[in-house]
């Protein structure tokens, strides 16, 4: 069976969230739109030229690599936490990773120099345990950095909040000597969480209040993510003079900044069908084929409330039809909120999850042995691609 479909297939569904997919394509499924792709592609290539620092892809919030084609016309490097992910960069994205574990292996670690240029420590312990294993390596220089936790962010989820008080991210500054030691030529300094350029001025203006003399000495800096640059919202000219001027008193760094969920923004979404309906104590549940708990993990830790294509989250004149929305795991809490729709669901309807692509497809599991949404991508002419389709066997094959 071709794994191709053209919209041409389809009912396209306008206003109407319904009916979406053929019948063939198998549900759950997340679609990557490569227009939206592209469109933030460009914007941040645009942030990087103008501003003239690096912007690179953080693996942890998008691992797609069979896109990676279309992100090197774009960019030119990638973040990795792991060896898995440094691997994938070299081998799939095409270059080297820029590092950072929270801890390194001993029986990791030669791998991770096969694949990395750049390697952050998150302590002074770890670096001094692992840098005469890189001031040996002979194949290509590799630069270190340490990672800085400099005890201020202004991200509210303390689940994701990097520099909250007893954080395990990071040195603070006081553990750092002032005088650099011999092979420590970079800073690392991630505070941010789907952030705007104004937070970001802010922590700046922090950093350089604590960090000013490592600065001077050190060759780069990294900025980590949670740069949310292509947030509709998001001031980028702002960005780029705030970026320039840092850039002109410390004109010696190397800027990067290295976000994840910026790449993928709102360029994708998950699909379902609606498999039956369960009512108790007047409380109406559609109970889909994919789940909260396996696929979109993030609803139940942050929690947020996802966009629901063609409903509401509030009553209004049109949408006036309350139902609840539950996962097919056996997790009691795989549910997520009410939502108001403008005609009555029916079993074998889509629904549609907006901005599904980041921190999405990369935490997936397999609890329950749930089925895992199949890979698509909407491509430019409107062809849909799957580009991985999963089975049984997936779940089989994790002791095989």
């Amino acid at each position: 069976m071709s794994n191709e479909y053209t919209f041409k297939e389809k009912v396209l569904m306008g206003s109407d969230p319904h009916h979406f997919f053929p019948g063939r394509l198998r549900t759950p499924a997340y679609v990557q739109v490569e227009e939206q792709l592209r469109a933030n592609l460009e914007r941040i290539r645009y942030v990087a030229q103008e501003a003239g620092v690096e912007i690179i892809l953080a693996f942890k919030a998008y691992a797609l690599w069979k896109l990676f084609p279309i992100f090197r016309e774009y960019i030119s490097a990638s973040t990795a936490s792991s060896l898995a992910e440094a691997r994938m960069g070299r081998d799939k994205m095409g270059s080297r990773t820029h590092t950072y574990a929270p801890v390194y292996k001993d029986i990791e670690f030669e791998e991770i120099m096969d694949c990395s240029t750049h390697i952050v420590f998150n302590s002074m312990a770890q670096f001094e345990k692992y840098y005469p294993r890189v001031k040996d390596y002979k194949d290509y220089p590799i630069e270190c950095g340490i990672r800085i936790n400099p005890e201020y962010s202004e991200v509210g989820t303390e689940l994701y909040n990097p520099a909250a008080p007893g954080s395990r991210m990071g040195a603070i500054v006081s553990q750092i000597p002032d005088q650099l030691p011999e092979g420590l030529v970079g800073l690392h300094i991630h505070t941010h969480c789907e952030s705007n350029s104004y937070q970001l001025e802010r922590s700046l203006r922090n950093i350089e209040a604590k960090c000013d003399h490592l600065l001077k000495r050190a060759k780069w800096l990294n900025l980590g993510g949670g740069h949310l640059i292509t947030h509709q919202e998001y001031d980028i000219e702002h960005l780029i003079g705030l970026l320039k001027g840092f850039r002109a008193k410390y004109p010696h760094l190397h800027v990067i900044l290295e976000p994840g969920s910026a790449f993928a923004w709102e360029t994708g979404y998950l699909v379902a069908t609606v498999e039956d309906i369960v009512e108790n104590h007047g409380i109406r549940t559609l109970m889909m084929d994919a789940s909260f708990t396996c696929h979109m993990p993030d609803c139940l830790e942050m929690p947020y409330q996802p966009k629901v294509r063609g409903a509401e989250q509030e009553q209004t004149d049109t949408h006036t039809h309350k139902y609840r929305i539950g996962g097919n795991s056996c997790l009691s809490g795989d549910v997520m909120g009410d939502w108001y729709f403008a005609d009555e669901p029916m079993v074998g309807d889509l629904l549609i999850f907006e901005d599904m692509l980041h921190y999405t497809s990369v935490k997936t599991n397999m609890f329950n042995g749930i089925h895992h949404p199949s890979i698509c991508i909407e491509h430019l002419d409107g062809m849909l691609e799957v580009l991985r389709a999963y089975t049984v066997e997936d779940y089989l094959n994790r002791m095989d």
